[in-house]
């Protein structure tokens, strides 16, 4: 017997906890019927016109995303609108929508574990820990298992990540020998000041603002810190679909779990 949205809301709580979110963060059931049966789940990274067309189009009663599609404040729903046209659509086509976001990201699974298993990372653990569980929390921090320079972990990053215009954006000199990694997938400027990101040789993470980079870079010249490399937002994230996918399979066994391969980064070339 399928479960039903509010079994699959469950799982979902049990695997993400919801209080384990930040405060400024709105995971959980966006839409949807509880009592609605599923039989047919997709995953994505993002809730936009084409991940709620291919949910629908599959056969989906559910799509659960990483990014909450509602996240900062909303006061129409009207369809010529970008965030209308995406729950009209599933609505219409009796698809639910469910986000876990930052409470998908401190777990011993979650996004920048995922990311830190693909660079084979030892001994990893957060770079924040949580107050409450010192293996869970924010980012990851770990050594290779072998030496490596620069240039050779960002085309090892770029052959872990699918494709996108962003490629891999690096600060730093290109023979430098890393052997301690920081990351956070995501946007992860917040934590450029950490001491656990200062003291490793390199800080991986997305969407580095001019800025925040620059200051990161120029200190690092004076007294010592780490290189950067700057992905995909999408791309350091959609690696933890995977994983997702197999823990909600293990867990909802009579139910069919898809994980998207739309492209929802949003550039579509660069040209350099």
């Amino acid at each position: 017997m399928p479960p039903t949205l509010a079994d699959v809301t469950d799982v979902v709580e049990t695997l993400w906890p919801i209080g384990s979110a930040e405060g400024w963060d709105a995971p959980g059931l966006l839409a949807g019927d509880p009592a609605t049966e599923v039989t047919r789940i997709l995953l994505a990274v993002d809730a936009v016109v084409d991940t709620a067309d291919e949910a629908v189009e599959s056969g989906a009663q559910l799509l659960l995303v990483h990014h909450p599609l509602f996240l900062r404040g909303v006061t129409t729903v009207a369809e010529d609108t970008y965030k209308g046209a995406v729950v009209s659509r599933l609505i219409r086509g009796g698809c639910a929508l469910i986000a876990a976001h930052t409470n998908a990201d401190i777990v011993d699974r979650g996004t920048s574990a995922v990311l830190a298993g693909r660079l084979g990372l030892v001994e990893a653990r957060p770079i924040v820990p949580s107050a409450s569980d010192a293996d869970l929390g924010l980012g990851r921090v770990g050594r290779l298992a072998q030496p490596m320079t620069l240039g050779a972990l960002a085309r090892a990053l770029a052959d872990v990540l699918p494709a996108t215009a962003q490629g891999v954006r690096a600060a730093g000199d290109f023979d430098r020998t890393i052997e301690t990694v920081a990351l956070c997938a995501g946007a992860g400027d917040s934590l450029l000041s950490d001491p656990q990101v200062r003291a490793a040789d390199v800080y991986i993470t997305s969407d580095l603002r001019h800025h925040p980079a620059s200051e990161a870079r120029e200190s690092s010249r004076l007294r010592g810190g780490p290189a950067l490399l700057d992905v995909s937002h999408w791309a350091s994230e959609w690696l933890w679909l995977d994983t997702a996918a197999a823990q909600l399979r293990a867990a909802l066994p009579t139910a069919e779990v898809l994980v998207s391969e739309l492209r929802t980064d949003p550039w579509d070339f660069a040209i350099v």
